[in-house]
């Protein structure tokens, strides 16, 4: 047939980087993992429980504690907070 050189090699490239393209996808979409983690599920289901009194959201450890009472002081400071905002607004100032 008709031969005209750049058609056909951008054809090439074009299937290269197609080729290119598919084995990326082929590798990132991988089941298998590069790094090996031992199976903590059993300590964990352990852990999670076991009926010492403790509730479930504070069974992480410290980090659970900080966060839980992190949140706790934002929720009352925001609620409280809220609150007075409202209050201010509804008591508009007298002009004189």
């Amino acid at each position: 047939g008709f031969f005209v050189p750049g058609v056909q090699l951008s054809r090439l490239v074009m299937l290269r980087n197609l080729l290119a393209l598919r084995q990326i996808g082929q590798r990132t979409i991988s089941t298998t993992s590069r790094m090996h983690f031992k199976n903590r599920v059993a300590e964990k289901q352990k852990l999670f429980q076991e009926d010492d009194g403790i509730p479930v959201y504070l069974k992480g450890g410290i980090v659970d504690v900080i966060l839980y009472r992190a949140t706790m002081i934002l929720t009352v400071g925001g609620t409280a907070y809220a609150i007075y905002q409202l209050a201010v607004a509804s008591f508009p100032k007298k002009q004189d």
